[in-house]
Order: structure tokens, then C-alpha cells, then sequence
């Protein structure tokens, strides 16, 4: 009977392999860098199916979760390895930041803290921003002991600020209002 591709059964023992063939335990700083990577990225991607967040949004997230398969594949690259990634764009910082800027200014002033919620989709995004901020901390960690390019750093940093921009956006979009903190309430 042929062997399936999705599973080789290398993995089994708690181990896996990075790009260069050194095997790792998963729960290295390296596989939870990236594993937290992979997990942003799976909620870009249930933000991108939703036809409530705005038009441009769409094009932002695919070029974003293109990016995260970058940061991913960086990641998961060992200094020794044959193989090394691209220096990460620094022109995908700047088109970043323009997005946040052309969301941005449709939106309300405000000067208050906002809660996760309103539209379940800019709860969703909220939740993709907490996971963005877990992987740029589970980044940091893997950077104490493995050099990491440090524009990776920074548009994983402004990914999460772009989601919560986004997140602002989608309430406004879908006419829900939007949540503020109210101290000891």
C-alpha cells in the first residue's frame, strides 16, 4: 500500500526537521516562533473569507499571510543551512504602514481604549492581533539565541497594529458601535 505525503511518521517521537536537516525538539523556541507564525496566519485567513471586513482588506491580508509563509520559511531556516531566505522587504513594512494609514483616516477620533468585540469579525480580528503579539514575543525569545532579521520583527509589530486598526474598520463598515473601557464599572 503506498505511503500518503502529508505523514512520513519522522515526527512521532517529538522531533522535526528545520531547513539544513538539523532535527529539533516542537517545542523548541525556533518551532514556537514559527508554529505561533502558522497560527496568525490560519486567522489572516478566516479574516480574509469574511465579506464583512472592507474591500481593501482582502488584498492587505493575502499579501500578509504571503509574508508570514516568508517569515515562516526564515524562521525555520538554520544559520548552517545551504539554503537562506531573501532579506525580509522593507518594502512590505511601507505598504503596510500605507494601509494603516488609508484605513486610518476614515476612521473616528477617539482617545479612549477600545474592547475585542462588536461585529464577530472585528472580534476575530482582535484575536489575530493577540496572536501576531504572541508571535513577535515567542520572535523575541528565539532572537536571545538565533539571529533574526530584524525587519521580520517589525512588520509582524505592524501587522498587529494593522489588525487593530482593521478591527476598528470592520465595526464602522457593519454599522456596530464600537466598545470602550469604562474604569471600574
Amino acid at each position: 500500500m503506498p505511503k500518503s505525503s502529508v505523514y512520513t511518521r519522522t515526527g512521532d517521537s517529538g522531533t522535526t526537521s528545520l531547513v539544513g536537516g538539523t532535527r529539533v525538539p516542537k517545542n523548541s523556541p525556533r518551532l514556537e516562533a514559527y508554529g505561533t507564525i502558522d497560527e496568525a496566519n490560519s486567522w489572516l485567513g478566516l479574516l480574509d473569507a469574511s465579506d464583512a471586513i472592507p474591500q481593501a482588506a482582502h488584498t492587505t491580508l493575502r499579501r500578509a499571510m504571503n509574508h508570514m509563509f516568508d517569515i515562516g520559511s526564515a524562521l525555520a531556516t538554520e544559520e548552517s543551512s545551504q539554503w537562506q531566505p531573501a532579506p525580509f522587504p522593507q518594502q512590505a513594512i511601507a505598504d503596510l504602514e500605507a494601509d494603516i494609514d488609508s484605513l486610518d483616516e476614515k476612521l473616528p477620533r477617539h482617545n479612549r481604549f477600545i474592547l475585542p468585540g462588536g461585529h464577530p469579525d472585528a472580534a476575530r480580528a482582535n484575536i489575530s492581533r493577540t496572536v501576531m503579539r504572541r508571535a513577535e514575543r515567542r520572535i523575541l525569545d528565539l532572537a536571545k539565541t538565533t539571529e533574526v532579521d530584524p525587519a521580520i520583527l517589525r512588520y509582524v509589530n505592524r501587522l498587529s497594529d494593522y489588525l487593530f486598526i482593521l478591527s476598528r474598520a470592520i465595526n464602522i463598515k457593519n454599522a456596530k458601535e464600537e466598545i470602550f473601557w469604562q474604569k471600574n464599572c
